[in-house]
């Protein structure tokens, strides 16, 4: 994996650290940290010991949203060609989302389109699109709500009001939450833990819970019949594994 100037890449076995590394500006968001971020994420995809990603930032936040002067010399244009969120909401395999600090706006949109997200107790997520006379195009009006709740997506979105780690995880938008200083061994765990299953099974699951989250309950359980039926004719009984605690007999 090549070195990039705003994104730092680090492969462990099975899975990859990917950091915005903007640190002095609160990781905020400029052309050249989006076009290196679907660089790096295109080229993880074809990493064939890669099956998880961490997305982090570092230094003392995730990711504050566009850049200010950016903002002011070049407006919200200078990034329209980009879309963070539906790189990691397309990538094959789940993105854990290890946040810290400011999750704010771009950064917030971004981190919903994570499967996972695990917080330190620093985060605060707040989403200032209203503020700045912005709405937002990443995909956090139509990922928050199927989180945390209409309501409560609308008084985030509506007044701008920062949502800290604690409230967050009680209203169910993440994962857990951990001391700052715990939050990438956090991750790792996370991503160890997934692996643990059976192999190249991430991606099938991510893509199966997905596609099901996009349809009604009937498309959904269809979907799920379809999808298995095709997955698992032919298996023979020595392919599967049964790894669960406890073992004991099935029954139908």
């Amino acid at each position: 994996m090549k070195k990039f100037g705003s994104i730092e890449v680090e492969i462990e076995t099975g899975f990859a650290l990917v950091a915005f590394n903007r640190p002095d500006s609160m990781n905020s968001i400029v052309p050249q940290m989006l076009a290196e971020f679907d660089e790096c994420m295109e080229g993880l995809a074809a990493e064939p010991g890669v099956e998880v990603v961490i997305l982090t930032g570092r230094g003392r936040n995730f990711c504050a949203g566009l850049n200010v002067e950016m903002l002011k010399s070049d407006g919200a244009e200078a990034v329209a060609g980009f879309n963070p969120a539906k790189t990691i909401s397309d990538w094959p395999g789940p993105v854990i989302a290890a946040v810290q600090g400011a999750v704010a706006t771009g950064g917030f949109e971004i981190t919903v389109a994570c499967d996972i997200i695990i917080a330190g107790e620093s985060a605060r997520f707040i989403d200032t699109h209203s503020r700045v006379g912005l709405l937002p195009g990443w995909g956090l009006s139509a990922r928050l709500h199927h989180a945390i709740g209409l309501y409560r997506a609308k008084e985030l979105e509506l007044t701008g009001r920062p949502l800290h780690a604690r409230e967050a995880s009680d209203w169910g938008l993440v994962n857990r939450v951990v001391p700052d200083r715990e939050l990438l061994d956090s991750a790792r765990a996370m991503a160890r833990m997934i692996l643990a299953g059976a192999p190249q099974m991430a991606a099938p699951t991510k893509a199966l819970i997905d596609g099901n989250s996009l349809r009604t309950l009937e498309e959904a359980l269809e979907f799920e019949r379809e999808t298995s039926k095709k997955a698992n004719t032919g298996l023979m009984p020595g392919s599967l594994s049964f790894n669960h605690v406890g073992g004991g007999k099935f029954s139908k």
